[in-house]
């Protein structure tokens, strides 16, 4: 029996660092799992990062569903507190990019370790296969 992996992200401009990403959620996940997407709000993403994401909220989740890695995407209607997406879908796994291993990304989500262990969530950090970024591809068009 596969597992129910949860992520959390803006993937605006879903790039080739993102499919590696999610293709190793969906590893995780094993045969019969499924990968669950929470994807941060408009509104969320410009107040956290400052400017707004190039793609819609709409146009973003559409992408990732297409995507074959994908089962569902889900709105992180929490903004800070992820808690309500992540209990939504009852994860056994949450995968992050190694990226936030030196950040606190407990605060970040709106959890603690305790609250993980409580709703027996295992986090897993997941090494970068490719150093691609969203804000790279976006310096890449201007030139």
């Amino acid at each position: 029996m596969g597992r129910i992996v949860y992520t959390g992200g803006t993937f605006d401009l879903l790039h080739a660092g993102h499919v590696d990403f999610l293709r190793i959620c969906q590893t995780v996940a094993g045969p019969g799992g499924s990968v669950m997407v929470g994807l941060n709000r408009d509104s969320f993403v410009a107040r956290y990062k400052g400017k707004s994401p190039v793609c819609s909220y709409q146009e973003r989740m559409d992408v990732l569903m297409a995507c074959q890695y994908v089962d569902d995407v889900i709105e992180n209607s929490g903004d800070e507190d992820s808690k309500p997406a992540i209990t939504s879908v009852t994860p056994d796994f949450i995968l992050i990019g190694e990226d936030w291993a030196n950040r606190d990304y407990y605060k970040q989500m709106g959890f603690t370790p305790k609250w993980l262990d409580e709703h027996g969530i295992t986090l897993l950090y997941v090494p970068r296969v490719r150093r691609l970024s969203s804000t790279e591809i976006k310096d890449r068009t201007r030139g």
